[in-house]
Formats: structure tokens, sequence, C-alpha cells
């Protein structure tokens, strides 16, 4: 037994230095050069805090853009996925709902047009981008609404479309928060 003690006790301090130290400061290092370091980026409008700019938001009013489906309820606290497999039946069911839901709220748009992103949650249930192509897919039911020109309305949306980071990495974006809330001042000016 005294033979493997200490080749045991020394393996136990190697794993406590390298996961409970070592590797989170290489978790935080890579934060560093993350846009906003990581942090949480608050978004005001008109003098208050609205919402953060990196954490996704329900938006469920039809004068509003959507934005992804969260799995957990768009709460930051704890973020996940449902962790349903594409053949889960009731993962399938949900869907559908979705699917069903964003008809009915956008009428215009037929069923194979819906971007996926629209009806599927994100792995974190909190992604607070959709695509370009999500966006302008609302622009209908959000024109007749509000009472605004579909063509405000999409230069509006390729305003707020964000490029790749350095033009390679990633793909384009729009923050759902930001666009609404551009979309509102867009609506008080007329």
């Amino acid at each position: 037994m005294k033979t493997q003690f200490f080749p045991a006790l020394k393996l136990t301090l190697l794993c406590v230095l390298l996961f409970a130290f070592v590797y989170p400061l290489i978790v935080l290092g890579f934060a560093q050069l993350a846009p906003d370091k990581g942090k949480v980026t608050f978004v005001e409008y008109k003098g208050k805090v609205v919402g953060a700019a990196n954490i996704g938001q329900k938006f469920d009013q039809d004068q509003y853009f959507n934005g992804r489906p969260s799995a957990v309820n768009y709460n930051a606290a704890g973020s996940g996925g449902s962790n349903k497999g594409t053949t889960n039946p009731d993962y399938l069911a949900q869907v559908q709902a979705r699917i069903d839901t964003f008809l009915v709220h956008n009428p215009t748009v037929p069923k194979a047009e819906i971007p996926s992103e629209l009806v599927t949650a994100s792995g974190s249930g909190l992604d607070p981008h959709i695509s370009p192509k999500a966006a302008l897919v609302q622009v209908d039911r959000i024109a007749k609404i509000m009472n605004v020109s579909k063509a405000k309305l999409i230069t509006l949306v390729n305003a707020q479309t964000e490029e790749p980071l350095l033009g390679l990495f990633g793909t384009e974006k729009v923050n759902v928060l930001k666009l609404n809330i551009a979309l509102e001042a867009l609506s008080l000016k007329q």
C-alpha cells in the first residue's frame, strides 16, 4: 500500500494544480481575447438598462424581431441546451409547435423558408444573435404591425448586421436586442 500511496498523492496534487489553477487561468486568458473580455455588456435605452447584448432575451410581441428559442427559458443563471437528439419525439413535437406558432404570426412566410434557428434552441439557450436571413424573414410581419416600410426595415437589419470576427471567424449575425432598440427608435421618428 505504501508503494501506491505516494504516487496517488502526487497525481492528486498534480490534478488539483492543473484543473483548479492552470486550466481556469488558460480559459481566463482566452476570455481576454473575446469581445468585451467575456464580460456582460449592458445595453441602455433612454437612460435605462434594458438588457445585455451578449445574453439572449425573450421577444414574443409581434412588433419586435424574435430571437432564438431558449431551452432554459432565457434564464441567464444557468445556460444549457435541451440535450434531446434530433430524432427524439418530444424534441420533434417541440420544434413542430414552434413552426406552427411562427407560421401563425408570419403567414406570408412559406414553411420551407423558416430559418432553423428560429425554431431550434441554441446550445447555451441564451444566444443573443440571429442570422440576417432570420431577421429579414420577419420584416413583413413587423412592417404591417409597426406601419413602417419594408425597405426601411431591410435597411435597419443591414445596418445592424455584424460581420464575422476579423472577416474570417464566424458568420454574419444580428444582435436581436440592439435591432429591436433600433426598431423602437425608428418607430418613434415616424
